[in-house]
């Protein structure tokens, strides 16, 4: 336990307290059991990088809703968006009557998005729709049908997104069959590789997936994260993205980066691209561009994006104008509060704590990331680096009872993530990475 001043956290119940357990007993009844949750709690109401439950709690958040609260929960300047254009215009269709706030967005991402070249803008609602139509525009501007992914891939629950996702338990058990042409290459994961990881190296390994698996000229577009999400927080080798982007170039395929959580400043860069120098042809976007409001959407070259025909791309809520001022406004607040320069901050802080972590812990095998997107791998023993799901919820577990919230990660389901709302203060960084330790200690 935590003996030290509280200075944000505030436990005045067990975990979870009678309104919560009260409220879990009608979600069981109410809500299907294929839906989990990583804590038994339910939250009130939430300002920056706080919690507060329905008992009065209040827990600090390293889960940001799995990503899509880089600029806090409740940010005043998206919270003021949002009843601005409430009350003017919630909902017309953009297919059928069109408004300013899609296109000034759309303007705005064709700015801020790494290439040097014309670009437009789809929007949607959700990673998995901006996935799924990334694909379709490949696959109809390139006339191929194949597709290639990654293992420890996760790029969403719809059918096509499914497929393209890698872990099988709990995502994909009897949801198929799945859709065809999409082919599924290993991850470069550094900690875990024992061949020799040298852009050459990865260079024969790229070309021997294509003549083995799939031909180049069968192949529409390759999607990669460049930092897996839900497959633990691996980041790609600079080596390793080279050696795909030329092979992609050389061969007319589309490079698509996913970066539905990468993207907004969580790896210290706007976009995790730019690690890597590299200028996707199409990219992928969601989670905290809303602000906590469900919004997507699919940026690439001018040409390629242009290739569909009018109407083979659109949906209902797609740009929705609540969505798309609540996109602005979020995207506004983290260019005028520096929120990038501040992942990079949050980054180093957490990079030493994590860095000790592995020294004192003899079960943390590896401690890695980009910016503030950082992890742990729990291990049963660093020699073995057998994965040890089951530490890692114990870990989980006794964190969110000391106030908290994080959730798991990786494909085996042994990674602790960190997702804090990059609007955290030091102070509670410091509390929480205080609690995280004491948690793997036992406390």
């Amino acid at each position: 336990m935590i003996t030290t001043a509280q200075k944000s956290i505030v436990l005045n119940t067990a975990i979870p307290g009678p309104r919560s357990q009260a409220l879990l007993e009608r979600r069981l009844a109410a809500v299907p059991r294929g839906i989990s949750f990583t804590a038994p709690l339910f939250v009130e109401r939430a300002e920056g990088a706080l919690l507060h439950d329905v008992d009065g709690n209040t827990l600090i958040d390293f889960a940001g809703g799995i990503g899509t609260l880089n600029m806090g929960h409740a940010n005043p300047a998206v919270v003021e968006a949002v009843q601005k254009q409430v009350a003017r215009l919630t909902h017309t269709c953009f297919s059928v009557a069109m408004y300013e706030p899609y296109v000034a967005l759309a303007e705005k991402l064709n700015e801020v998005t790494p290439g040097r070249f014309a670009k437009k803008t789809l929007l949607a609602n959700s990673g998995a729709e901006a996935i799924e139509n990334a694909v379709k525009i490949a696959r109809h501007a390139t006339g191929r049908p194949g597709v290639v992914v990654f293992e420890h891939a996760f790029h969403g629950r719809t059918l096509l997104a499914m497929t393209m996702t890698s872990k099988v338990k709990p995502y994909k058990l009897g949801f198929g069959p799945w859709a065809p042409e999409v082919y599924r290459m290993p991850y470069p994961y550094l900690y875990r590789r024992e061949a020799p990881a040298s852009e050459a190296a990865f260079a024969a390994e790229i070309d021997e997936f294509f003549y083995t698996y799939t031909a180049p000229e069968n192949v529409a577009c390759v999607v990669m994260e460049l930092v897996t999400g839900e497959g633990g927080f691996v980041p790609a080798p600079p080596e390793y993205v080279r050696a795909l982007s030329r092979y992609c170039r050389e061969h007319g395929i589309l490079f698509v980066a996913d970066e539905v959580q990468t993207g907004w400043g969580r790896t210290g860069k706007l976009f995790a691209s730019e690690h890597y120098g590299l200028e996707p042809d199409i990219l992928t976007l969601a989670k905290s561009m809303g602000g906590g409001l469900p919004i997507s959407a699919v940026t690439g070259r001018a040409e390629v994006m242009d290739s569909a025909q009018q109407g083979g791309l659109g949906g209902t809520y797609l740009g929705n104008p609540v969505a798309c001022a609540a996109a602005l406004a979020a995207i506004d607040y983290l260019e005028r509060n520096r929120l990038v320069e501040r992942a990079q901050e949050i980054g180093r802080t957490v990079e030493r704590r994590f860095a000790a972590f592995a020294e004192r812990f003899p079960f943390v095998g590896d401690a890695r990331g980009l910016g503030a997107m950082r992890a742990l791998e729990i291990v049963r023993d660093k020699a073995s680096k057998a994965h040890d799901k089951e530490t890692t919820q114990a870990v989980i577990q006794r964190a969110y009872l000391n106030g908290l919230l994080l959730v798991a990660a990786g494909t085996h389901g042994n990674i602790i993530r960190t997702l804090m709302p990059l609007v955290i203060t030091d102070d509670q960084l410091s509390e929480g990475l205080d609690v995280l330790e004491a948690a793997l200690a036992g406390g």
